[in-house]
């Protein structure tokens, strides 16, 4: 018996031996093919220089994001969110407690860090109220009245995946809260939830177009004809691509989205710049009325601002034609707004960040007497209470996240949106990949975050002895300047005088 034991033994100590030469010699001969390939390529100067070792730095530098994400950078400093910022939202959407000790790891003496200035006597929780609605739209046939300031910015199905517009939509619902269909089109999942939807028309007018592109009056009354369509947007910009269309890889492009869009599967789908017949403030006024007359439903526009001289050139526009002309509602996005899929050069040197450009719209309409008209809505980072909070001091109706709620969903910040190889399952069509992202427990996540953006808005509100978010006002918020000494905000953008008469 030993002794046959003792031949197993000998039998796989040969074999193993046997393996490892062969992988040996495979290691070799491979390496001497990669050897010769190297040398003798063009392409690549490292790895002409030095052969086989040179891929090495291909796959560390993709390596060390992930590296740097999870064991060298700190919790703030990560970019577009740090790890902070990005806990602050998982807590939230697993409503878990957010109070720390010990004090905060914020520098508070960064520039542009807002404080908000509190009461010598606050209000008493026993006396705040709920949020009031604003109406939008007085002059649609349908005007739309909504409490809720905090809701989800545009996020097409097709950038998105079927699991997460529909636990979008039915989070939204839970939460009381719009949804932004984004350029997208209106798919069935957006329906799905119950939830109030903002219907998108991109500049490639995706699920409104006509063959050759043009809106399609019956398709807009069609898709308008929805109850939970509550307005339509016309979108001239994003934050994170100005002056150019959006981009859907054609990876992403399956037969339904292909159906529900009017375009061709398996194909990138590049939006126009513009739409072709928006050339100047006149004929954005006329889209505005013919969008607003068709669907019934309040109309605005979405945009990113360079310079405000255009906006003040659109209300002089209005006084001329009447104030039932104007749009019902501006959706202003920061340059910091993201995406899934833009150009480098663009989403990082162009246009305005909302820093700048929401006090600038804001003043403009309270210059032209048309504030109390045109509705704002702003959009750019804004995902915890604080930056929620500044957006209404500052002079927003309502704020919207699109990236705030995609945490909530349970995005990593992989940065794989536009590749179709998101590991959470939010930006791809993988069927894999979907498998992790389970909609009714992503919903309630999604709830949970606007719930909880909301009420700490309010804490932040009582604190500075307000009973609800939308009496915040400049002066209830400091802004750290260049010289580290905070100032209020209506120290640096007072509020102009009216020039023409309110609305």
């Amino acid at each position: 018996m030993e002794a046959g034991l003792s031949r197993w033994v000998l039998f796989a100590i040969e074999l193993m031996a046997g393996l490892f030469l062969l992988a040996l010699i495979v290691l070799l001969v491979g390496g001497a093919v990669l050897y010769v390939l190297d040398r003798s390529q063009t392409g690549n100067a490292i790895r002409r220089n030095f052969p086989v070792i040179g891929r090495f730095r291909a796959l560390f530098e993709h390596l060390g994001e992930f590296f740097r994400q999870y064991f060298f950078a700190f919790d703030r400093q990560e970019l577009p969110f740090n790890r902070a910022e990005r806990t602050w939202v998982y807590r939230a959407a697993e409503n878990e407690d957010n109070t720390r000790g010990f004090g905060s790891t914020r520098d508070l003496s960064v520039e542009g860090t807002p404080f908000f200035v509190n009461a010598a006597f606050p209000e008493l929780e026993r006396d705040a109220v709920e949020p009031q609605p604003i109406t939008i739209g007085p002059y649609a046939r349908q005007p739309y009245s909504h409490a809720p300031f905090f809701n989800i910015s545009a996020m097409s199905f097709g950038a998105l995946s079927v699991p997460a517009v529909r636990a979008l939509s039915r989070g939204a619902a839970k939460a009381g809260i719009w949804l932004d269909t984004g350029e997208g089109g209106l798919a069935p999942y957006h329906l799905e939830g119950g939830c109030d939807l903002v219907f998108e028309i991109g500049t490639a007018k995706y699920g409104v177009r006509t063959p050759d592109g043009k809106l399609d009056d019956a398709r807009l009354r069609e898709v308008c004809a929805h109850a939970q369509v509550k307005m339509v947007s016309i979108k001239l910009g994003q934050g994170a691509k100005p002056g150019k269309g959006g981009l859907l890889p054609g990876a992403k492009v399956t037969p339904e989205i292909a159906a529900i869009r009017g375009i061709p599967v398996g194909r990138d789908s590049q939006s126009p710049n513009r739409h072709p017949e928006i050339r100047n403030v006149r004929e954005l006024l006329d889209m505005v009325a013919h969008v607003r007359e068709v669907s019934g439903k309040p109309t605005g526009f979405k945009a990113v601002l360079g310079d405000v001289d255009w906006i003040a050139e659109l209300c002089d526009e209005v006084w001329k034609r009447g104030i039932e002309s104007a749009p019902d509602f501006i959706i202003v996005d920061g340059s910091e707004g993201g995406t899934g899929a833009a150009p480098q050069t663009l989403m990082e040197g162009v246009g305005l960040p909302l820093r700048e450009a929401l006090p600038m719209l804001v003043d403009t309409l309270i210059a032209a007497g048309l504030r109390e008209r045109i509705r704002v809505i702003c959009s750019g980072k804004c995902i915890t209470a604080y930056e929620v909070a500044w957006a209404l001091c500052m002079g927003a109706d309502f704020v919207n996240s699109a990236r705030g709620f995609m945490f909530a969903l349970g995005c990593i910040q992989s940065l794989q949106c536009n590749r179709n190889t998101c590991p959470t399952g939010i930006t791809t069509h993988d069927p894999r990949l979907q498998r992790g992202l389970v909609v009714p427990d992503k919903a309630e996540r999604v709830a949970n975050y606007a719930r909880n953006v909301m009420r700490e808005v309010g804490v932040i509100a009582h604190s500075c002895g307000l009973p609800e978010p939308r009496e915040l006002r400049r002066w209830h918020c400091r802004v750290v300047c260049d010289d580290g000494v905070s100032r209020r905000l209506d120290a640096l953008y007072p509020y102009p005088q009216p020039r023409m008469p309110a609305a």
